[in-house]
């Protein structure tokens, strides 16, 4: 059997099993693990990931790669199931696979084309661990992302997302270092025909002037931002060593939503982080309600080898889990009601395999019967069922 590679996490690790994949197209009877260490949880879905494959392809040589290789490196190298780790900074070079080069272009396996345009953090946000397994940031260059995203484009992508570890630090290594904004434009400008760009997921005290301006006008930058927030109490936050406040993202929706309305927020929250009481977790659920998240990922709070929040006095896991399902229902409470606000207006909506797609937006939309895996087509929804848009 051909080469396969699954991809747990985050976009970055999406856009990067890609490029693995097309080293490994000649390859055969490998299984690569692109794995994921932000949290407890995604560490056990890993090791989860590991035994599924070793069950489903037990001839197949088993590869490890992604940050859970490094971070965890020494009990997952001891998993019985696993052949061997490919270090997560080196996965990206052929030697590291004994292949000389990309052998061939593949077909891509998402409708969107993730296009990794950063990697690595300078930041020391208290709880995170993903330093430990990206290193410092760095940035692709303008020439370098233009040319992936022209291969995207040749291979029939019809939306382009932008994704990186810690996205709008992107430029900060680059000589005079250039904004997100100047990249976004310069993308914009060279290819205009491209209808549809997507940004992953942004630290919004970083979001620079330019990119807010693409952001509240430009119709080819889709109508969805990701906050990368993480908490709504301020003392939460300097404990997380964030480096924004609740009133900073409190205005800067505010002002997204001043000159586009129809901007959709989305945004990481953590449940249960260390020294975290009532009052704290309560102004957590009510930023949900103030800013109108609707695209929420709510974590529940584990510490991480080797980080500072580890050592901080932390909560029961039952209050953490408490924690995590009322954050999840507020999110439900903003993201039904508009989600029904969406029925009988024209969506346009990138269709996926499945038979759903999403719209600009980022809802969720059934598409109509026969349509084709990455053609866009519009749709008016007539009901909400589960989430779904149909």
């Amino acid at each position: 059997m051909n080469a396969e590679v699954i991809s747990l996490g985050c976009r970055l690790n999406i856009a990067e099993s890609e490029s693995i994949r097309a080293m490994l197209a000649d390859e055969r009877d490998i299984v690569v693990i692109n794995s994921c260490a932000v949290t407890a949880e995604a560490v056990r879905h890993t090791r989860q990931a590991i035994r599924k494959a070793r069950r489903a392809r037990p001839d197949a040589r088993l590869l490890v790669t992604g940050c859970a290789a490094d971070i965890e490196r020494e009990q997952i190298a001891a998993m019985p199931e696993v052949d061997g780790l490919i270090a997560n900074g080196r996965k990206l070079d052929a030697r590291s696979w004994n292949v000389s080069s990309v052998a061939r272009p593949v077909t891509p396996t998402h409708t969107r084309a993730f296009v990794a345009v950063q990697n690595g953090c300078d930041h020391e946000c208290t709880f995170c661990v993903i330093p430990q397994g990206r290193g410092a940031s760095r940035s692709l260059t303008v020439p370098a992302v233009l040319r992936e995203i022209e291969r995207h484009l040749e291979q029939g992508a019809r939306e382009v997302v932008l994704t990186g570890v810690d996205l709008t630090s992107w430029g900060h290594d680059l000589a005079d270092r250039p904004s997100l904004g100047m990249l976004v434009q310069a993308i914009l400008d060279t290819f205009p025909l491209l209808g549809r760009v997507r940004l992953s997921s942004l630290d919004g005290i970083e979001i620079d002037e330019p990119l807010f301006e693409l952001l509240a006008g430009e119709e080819r930058l889709l109508p969805y931002v990701h906050l990368s927030l993480q908490h709504g109490h301020d003392m939460i936050l300097k404990r997380m060593k964030r480096r924004h406040s609740r009133a900073d993202a409190l205005r800067l929706v505010e002002r997204l939503r001043a000159r586009r309305p129809d901007m959709a927020i989305g945004a990481d929250l953590i449940a249960g982080f260390p020294t975290e009481d009532e009052s704290m977790h309560e102004a957590n659920r009510s930023i949900v309600r103030e800013l109108g998240i609707v695209h929420g990922h709510v974590f529940p709070y584990s510490p991480r080898p080797g980080t500072p929040a580890a050592r901080m006095p932390q909560l029961d896991r039952a209050t953490i889990k408490a924690r995590s399902v009322e954050l999840r229902e507020d999110v439900a409470a903003q993201r039904n009601p508009w989600l029904e606000s969406l029925v009988g207006t024209e969506l346009a909506v990138l269709c996926e395999a499945d038979g759903t797609g999403h719209a600009g937006n980022f809802a969720r939309v059934r598409t109509p019967e026969g349509t084709r895996s990455g053609s866009i087509v519009s749709v008016i929804p007539r009901t909400v069922e589960e989430g779904l848009l149909q």
